[in-house]
């Protein structure tokens, strides 16, 4: 996997990224750091890839277990360090997963498979940050 950032310069600090998959994403500091903050800043774009992944994971594990899974949101709410390295220290990740006839059990375990065997990004997080995770089922 690769990835390039380049920086927009010579003023502020906004950066382009190419992903290995040809995508375009950017990323701005906030104003107290030379930022404009017209893009998410890079730990943000941290703490989405993380998202990303464990729902990604999760729907995956319910489709496979042929649930009737309809939609599923990941809210984290992250805490960091006050001193550099500013890495993050506590994360709760909350799902709500949107089907019909969902089984709790099965959302359970598929939560927990992806932080404990396939979230490539929550299982690094978890190297500096306790990771605490909830679940709600919405019925369709």
């Amino acid at each position: 996997m690769e990835v390039k950032v380049s920086w927009n310069g010579p003023s502020g600090m906004s950066f382009r990224a190419q992903t290995g998959s040809g995508h375009m994403v950017s990323m701005d500091g906030a104003p107290e750091g030379g930022g404009n903050n017209l893009a998410p800043r890079p730990m943000e774009m941290v703490l989405l890839g993380t998202g990303g992944c464990t729902a990604y994971d999760v729907v995956l594990i319910l489709k496979r277990g042929r649930e009737d899974v309809r939609g599923c949101d990941v809210t984290l709410k992250a805490d960091r360090a006050e001193t550099d390295p500013k890495v993050f220290t506590r994360i709760n990740f909350h799902f709500v997963v949107t089907g019909k006839n969902l089984k709790p059990g099965a959302v359970e375990r598929a939560v927990a498979l992806s932080h404990e065997k396939y979230c490539s990004a929550s299982i690094m997080m978890a190297k500096t940050a306790t990771l605490t995770t909830s679940f709600e089922i919405v019925e369709v």
